[in-house]
């Protein structure tokens, strides 16, 4: 990419002028956008910084059975260390992306690429499991820093063809990174034990820290209003709240908590709403957040992005019980999807392009429907890996597909000053997606196979009925490792035990690959209904880039 100006009305570098060695786009080619100077490099630091994030949000999962028996942690804690880096991100990405679009982009990228290491490391030396907790959530704080600024400053230092073919490397790599978390974490976890998972980002992390120090402009367009700090704390109440009801709904004898956090929701969301509406300077414009490529893009991006957290989370719950995968063989499971996204985001950017974003994301959303479909018909006992691969690449061709318009819509609906709320909100997709794809699908499985399981001990033989009891059946109907714990204990009936423990752990995953199709259904109706065509796109995006 050729050095230009930010392509917007102020320079890449705060001095009025624009670097030296940049200038116009191409002459020749007038419609091509405009970079800055070092495109690819400077990008390539981007890039980086949202995989530091990425990784840190993926490696986690595999290495809790590790945890756990370190810890001698509960199925709770487990949950929470689980959910602490989403929570850490998510809560705070909105107050953060505006702090950084008034007070320097590049200051808070490096702030939370600097805060990352110490929370790396408290993770890996962590003496308790809510230590390993805490930790979690300061990662996702310096993720709430780092990854929303990288997209900002795409949104700030790229325009036209140009920003949205930057979007998709960014969103493509991005997304593979992630994927790729579960493959080198199992591989850690056999190779060492759980806490070298945490510290595997930290060479990353220290190579991207100079680069963007280096590369990265120090000011692009940020603004000088003052930041709505009330609206700050409303929305890291209001995502907190939201994200932790939803992952304690799936925890059994959790739903007081889980309905607790939700009230706390509702009435942040609230405040938070009539907070916006009253402020001078809002955070988040609601006015902004109305457009429909805006409103849209986020939702859509929620479904599509859960769907690859969900399907991950399934997937590797059915390769490890039903199919006994190691964690390594599970993790490398995913490698299909993460080279799919990859090859699926620039011819994105492309059909982006020449059909508009409407089209691209139906794309995704029939990519990931076919995704959930070959789980639903193909994944069970005995196959091999070919569905295993099929399944996976189909939800990485969707996520590829659909991940970089709708990251463009939501940064194209925004002026360049107001690029925090678009990255903030991008970021949010996948956080809150994977939330409440994850819980749901996870509470929908676990629903399905107690169901199924309870259906086995009542069609069982007299004489085994007698010999289950209120507690054996409880530890049956509570997890696919409660059953073989059972199983164990009880050697004569263990084959029994266990068939019966995969079949109804298939019969609940079907559950969960039915709502997934659902999931794509619905998002494919949301985009058909009320994302506008190529031409009136195209007229509201040149609209909206004026105010």
């Amino acid at each position: 990419m050729s050095g230009a100006t930010d392509g917007f009305s102020g320079s890449t570098d705060g001095s009025g002028e624009a670097p030296r060695g940049s200038g116009a786009s191409d002459p020749a080619r007038p419609d091509a956008g405009t970079a800055p100077a070092r495109g690819p490099l400077v990008l390539l630091a981007l890039i980086l910084a949202a995989g530091v994030a990425n990784l840190n949000l993926s490696v986690a999962n595999v290495a809790l059975p590790s945890i756990g028996a370190a810890f001698d942690a509960s199925q709770s804690a487990l949950n929470l260390v689980a959910v602490g880096f989403s929570l850490g991100l998510a809560g705070s990405v909105l107050y953060l992306g505006a702090l950084g679009d008034r007070y320097g982009r590049k200051l808070m990228l490096v702030l939370g690429l600097v805060l990352s290491i110490p929370a790396c490391l408290l993770a890996a030396f962590a003496p308790s499991v809510d230590v390993l907790f805490l930790a979690r959530v300061i990662g996702g704080v310096a993720a709430g820093m780092a990854y929303p600024t990288t997209l900002s400053l795409i949104a700030a230092l790229w325009s036209g063809p140009r920003r949205i073919a930057a979007i998709a490397l960014w969103s493509g790599l991005g997304g593979a990174i992630s994927a790729l978390g579960p493959l080198a974490s199992g591989w850690l976890v056999g190779l060492f034990d759980w806490p070298a998972v945490f510290l595997m980002t930290l060479p990353l992390c220290a190579v991207t820290l100079v680069l963007v120090v280096l590369l990265v402009p120090a000011k692009v367009n940020e603004t000088t209003e003052a930041v709505d700090h009330l609206g700050g704390v409303l929305s890291t109440v209001m995502v907190a709240s939201l994200v932790l009801g939803i992952n304690f709904a799936a925890v059994p004898g959790q739903g007081t908590t889980a309905l607790v956090l939700g009230a706390i929701a509702v009435a942040a969301g609230v405040a938070f709403v009539l907070r916006q509406r009253r402020a001078r300077n809002p955070l988040y414009d609601l006015r902004i957040a109305s457009r429909r490529t805006f409103w849209v893009a986020a939702v859509g991006g929620i479904i599509v992005f859960g769907s690859l957290m969900g399907a991950m989370y399934i997937g590797q719950l059915f390769l490890q019980n039903v199919l006994g995968y190691s964690a390594f063989q599970s993790g490398a499971s995913i490698l299909p999807a993460a080279a799919v996204m990859v090859l699926a985001a620039p011819l994105s950017s492309r059909l982006v392009l020449r059909f508009g974003a409407r089209t691209v994301f139906l794309l995704g959303f029939a990519a990931c429907l076919l995704g959930f479909l070959t789980m639903y018909l193909f994944w069970d006992v005995g196959i091999g890996y070919a569905p295993v691969a099929i399944g996976y690449a189909l939800i990485g061709l969707g996520v590829g597909l659909a991940g970089p318009p709708s990251s463009r819509s939501l940064t194209d609906s925004v002026p360049v000053f107001r690029a925090g709320m678009a990255s903030g909100t991008s970021d949010l997709q996948r956080d809150l997606g994977g939330s409440i794809m994850q819980s749901v699908l996870g509470a929908i499985l676990t629903a399905g196979y107690a169901s199924a399981i309870a259906k086995s001990v009542a069609s069982a033989p007299a004489d085994v009925q007698s010999e289950v009891t209120a507690g054996i059946q409880a530890q049956l109907q509570k997890s696919f490792d409660g059953a073989i714990s059972i199983a164990k204990q009880y050697p004569q009936y263990q084959d029994q035990i266990v068939q019966a423990a995969r079949d109804s752990f298939l019969s609940g995953a079907d559950w969960a690959y039915a709502t997934g199709i659902i999931a794509m259904v619905i998002g494919a109706l949301v985009v058909v209904l009320f994302y506008p065509r190529k031409e009136e796109e195209h007229r509201l995006l040149r609209e909206y880039a004026k105010r």
